[in-house]
């Protein structure tokens, strides 16, 4: 395994540690190698599929008596699987987040199950929490605009190259309907000077790549960044820098859009992957066809993409209401 991999799985396993008896936290740690080495996911994934297999360890951990073993998980019980899921939802935990601990887990035990360390049934035995399908909200065209533009954060103490470096993820993530974590991990090499190219590359979920447009606005906007950027931008390495030079954080992109909400009176609804939505609704509503938005957003199905269609008639539904005479009565 290489050191890229070794490194992804250590830190992924420290949370696993301290919740587990000691031949539980070696399988683990063998499990995470397979899901790093195998099927390439991912640090963030693979750091969410550790954290969800911890907390039910953890949870266990108390609900047992002791950290529990591979006899103990075997010896399971649907009632035991079920009170982990009743703490967590009264813990405030939702449906969604109860659905991917529930997932890790039993990807865990399908682990296990193939290499003859025992068998959790518990875990399939019982039924996933259903998840209340909500409509994306995408932000107004003039606010997806706004959130990128450095004039309205020229009140901050901040740096200039930091401001510049906001302003082109955010371009970005609308631009051209990245995910933080696709957007994020782009290398110089990976990104075009302005005029001397009109697409990227990215590496989507399941590592999968995928070519998308991106706006001459937008290659400017990186440039821009670039050029203020303190730090050495080696091509190989992510072009996108937090604070210290090190890679930039999900956390940080996600904590400068909630401060550019109050900024400019955005709902909480706000987010990086609001811009997601906004580039797949927006594309639609002038025209776009949901083939072609459906590869450029990278799903693998095109009924995932086909949400965006309720979203548009939302949208034209409240136009109607507010602009026709007899609607509004």
């Amino acid at each position: 395994m290489g050191h890229g991999h070794k490194n992804k799985v250590e830190a992924a396993a420290k949370a696993l540690v301290a919740v587990a008896a000691k031949d539980v936290a070696r399988e683990t740690k063998r499990w995470l190698t397979h899901l790093s080495a195998e099927r390439n996911l991912s640090d963030l994934t693979l750091e969410a599929y550790a954290r969800d297999v911890a907390a039910l360890l953890g949870f266990l951990s108390e609900h047992l008596g002791g950290r529990p073993s591979l006899g103990d998980l075997s010896k399971l019980d649907p009632a035991d699987v079920r009170a982990f899921l009743a703490c967590r939802r009264a813990g405030g935990v939702e449906s969604r987040t109860l659905v991917r601990m529930l997932a890790a887990a039993r990807s865990f035990a399908r682990f296990l199950e193939r290499e003859g360390k025992g068998k959790v049934a518990a875990l399939a035995a019982v039924r996933a929490p259903r998840i209340a399908k909500g409509l994306p909200r995408p932000l107004s065209v003039a606010s997806a605009k706004a959130v990128s533009d450095p004039a309205h954060r020229a009140g901050e103490e901040r740096e200039p190259w930091i401001l510049a470096r906001d302003a082109a993820v955010f371009a970005l993530l609308y631009g051209s309907g990245l995910r933080i974590s696709e957007a994020l991990a782009l290398n110089q090499r990976d990104i075009p000077e302005p005029n001397r190219g009109d697409s990227i590359t990215v590496l989507g979920k399941g590592r999968k790549s995928r070519m998308v447009p991106v706006l001459p606005q937008v290659l400017e906007l990186i440039a821009d960044y670039m050029k203020l950027c303190p730090f050495g931008l080696e091509a190989c390495e992510p072009v996108f820098r937090g604070a210290m030079g090190g890679p930039l954080s999900p956390r940080v992109v996600q904590l400068t859009m909630e401060r550019l909400r109050g900024a400019l009176g955005l709902a909480d609804s706000a987010t990086p992957h609001a811009l997601r939505h906004s580039f797949a609704t927006h594309l639609l509503s002038r025209g776009g066809d949901l083939r072609s938005i459906q590869e450029l957003l990278g799903h693998a199905s095109l009924a995932t993409t086909q949400i965006y269609t309720a979203v548009d008639s939302t949208h034209l539904i409240k136009a109607y209401k507010a602009a026709h005479p007899r609607a509004r009565l």
